[in-house]
């Protein structure tokens, strides 16, 4: 059921999501440093860029994987949140609300519709390992 090259592909999906993440919030973190924005009108680019990145990630798994396009990005999808979840709860003893857990279900769905794009689009020149 779980072959090493959906494992892997799977990984490379959310380090994937995890570098675009970071990236977002350095970039993020800057700008409302050294301007006048407020971090209330900022919300929803940061959670617009976070569904972006989940897509991406699981486009990147779902391609990296060559079928089960939207097993790939449903298990990137879940590995993401389960990360996620567990710094949540170690850092600030807080588990999800119900609005997290409504947006981490639309983070599998973006995560879902990647690995399915990312399956087909993935060209014949791909090579096999």
């Amino acid at each position: 059921m779980f072959s090493h090259k959906l494992i892997s592909s799977v990984l490379y999906g959310v380090l994937t999501i995890f570098i675009l993440v970071i990236g977002a919030s350095l970039i993020s973190s800057l700008i409302l440093r050294f301007s006048n924005v407020s971090e209330s009108s900022f919300f929803w680019i940061l959670v617009g860029f976070s569904f972006v990145a989940m897509f991406i990630g699981g486009f990147i798994s779902g391609g990296r994987s060559g079928e089960r396009g939207w097993f790939a990005g449903t298990l990137t999808a879940l590995i993401y949140s389960v990360i996620v979840l567990f710094t949540q709860f170690l850092s600030f003893d807080q588990w999800f609300d119900t609005q997290q857990m409504g947006m981490h279900a639309g983070y599998m769905v973006a995560a879902i519709f990647g690995g399915m794009i990312g399956v087909n689009t993935r060209g014949s020149s791909y090579r096999e390992y």
